[in-house]
């Protein structure tokens, strides 16, 4: 089962261009009973490897990838991820899967009525 998650993650992931945590981290919380902080936690290991080089080759191919842009983001994500965990380590499970319900939600709520 944990597979098919993964597969359908890796499908939303490189289709729609998200982060699979977006799929992956409910689905660990609502469906394998873990907490917020090893679903968060567990979805981070996962992404580890290069889970994404071949989404990256097709696009890079197709012309549709900015390296320039894509390396200043990646230096970003680094430090702020590192930061993002000494955070989210610090807050109590219930306050931080709200935080995520609401991010999911606000995210979710322009995607479907911004311009």
């Amino acid at each position: 089962m944990l597979i098919v998650v993964g597969l359908a993650a890796g499908v939303i992931s490189g289709m729609l261009g998200i982060g699979g945590a977006i799929f992956m981290i409910p689905v660990l919380v609502m469906w394998f009973g873990m907490s917020q902080h090893a679903a968060q936690g567990t979805t981070l290991a996962m992404m580890l490897p290069p889970v994404t080089i071949l989404a990256v080759m097709t696009y890079h191919k197709n012309g549709n990838l900015d390296w320039k842009i894509a390396t200043l983001l990646c230096i970003g994500f680094v430090l702020g991820s590192y930061f993002g965990a000494k955070l989210a380590s610090e807050i109590s499970p219930g306050a931080l899967k709200k935080v995520f319900g609401v991010v999911m939600l606000l995210i979710s709520l322009k995607i479907i009525f911004g311009k």
